[in-house]
């Protein structure tokens, strides 16, 4: 018996392989470069003959915006259930799994009654696989044109060019306390001190101040920087949810009973139009600069 997996580059396929592999079996892979550009319906068409030549014991995928879309159209051709978000599963009749609601504030555990266990892997939660790469799944090359209407046009780069938010070793976040769009000179300066990219929270972009492409959290980019610098950001909920993937969080705030600083590694109490000035000049300061 094998187990399925929908692939695209980066490392959360990579750490749903890793799951993939505790249900025994030889993987196989279906690439999500199979069908250029972007199509789900194909991927989902692809993964379903799949299905019916290696008949697995469960079909796997990253919880990406792609992956949870082509898997729930391959749920609809196979009349399944889809558990999205999964940070646990264990293998049986029924599945065990333990999935993140609510942007990730909330753990719920669930059976899933399925002859074929269909599952998509919360990001940053299993390390990524180091084994074999999976055997490859031969697309069909004679697709029914149809499944290609719904597909991806145009791909925009986002502002500023180089590393994408959801990719950067650093960022360097702005929330309400930045007070105005002009505010963010010394945050786009630190970012750029550090190579990182600048972030924001969700009343950022709802005031205007900077574009949807740069909100970090739940209704945003989830990310998984080396180091998270939140300046000036309460902490909500779904703000969190996008950065608990960071390896260690910075927070300048004022108020030492903010929410963030809960989760911080590190603290700085103060404003942050005086602490982030600072932080740069040491930096220049060091560098000779």
């Amino acid at each position: 018996m094998s187990v399925l997996v929908f692939m695209e580059p980066g490392d959360p396929s990579r750490q749903a392989v890793t799951l993939a592999r505790s249900f025994g079996g030889p993987v196989h892979a279906v690439e999500s470069s199979a069908v250029e550009p972007f199509a789900p319906d194909a991927l989902a068409a692809i993964l379903h003959q799949a299905v019916i030549d290696l008949s697995p014991t469960a079909v796997v995928a990253a919880a990406s915006d792609r992956g949870n879309d082509v898997m729930a159209r391959l749920a609809a051709r196979l009349d399944l259930p889809l558990a999205a978000n999964c940070v646990a599963a264990t293998p049986g009749n029924p599945l065990a799994v333990t999935r993140q609601r609510w942007g990730g504030s909330l753990l719920e555990e669930a059976l899933v009654h399925s002859e074929l266990p269909l599952i998509t892997v919360a990001p940053h939660v299993f390390p990524v696989d180091g084994g074999e790469a999976p055997l490859p799944v031969d697309a069909a090359s004679d697709l029914d044109p149809k499944l290609k209407v719904v597909h991806v046009v145009e791909h925009v780069e986002p502002p500023g060019g180089g590393v994408s938010l959801a990719e950067a070793k650093v960022v360097v976040s702005g929330g309400r306390g930045v007070g105005s769009k002009e505010g963010f000179a010394i945050i786009e300066e630190l970012a750029a001190l550090l190579g990182g990219r600048v972030g924001c929270s969700r009343v950022v972009t709802s005031a205007g101040w900077r574009p949807h492409s740069d909100q970090v959290g739940q209704t945003g980019t989830k990310i998984s920087p080396d180091l998270y610098i939140a300046c000036g950001i309460s902490g909500a909920t779904q703000h969190m949810a996008g950065c608990k993937g960071a390896k260690r969080l910075l927070a300048i705030n004022p108020d030492a009973e903010a929410p963030i600083l809960a989760s911080a590694d590190y603290a700085v109490i103060g404003d942050l139009h005086t602490v982030v000035p600072a932080i740069n000049a040491a930096i220049r300061k060091a560098r000779g600069t």
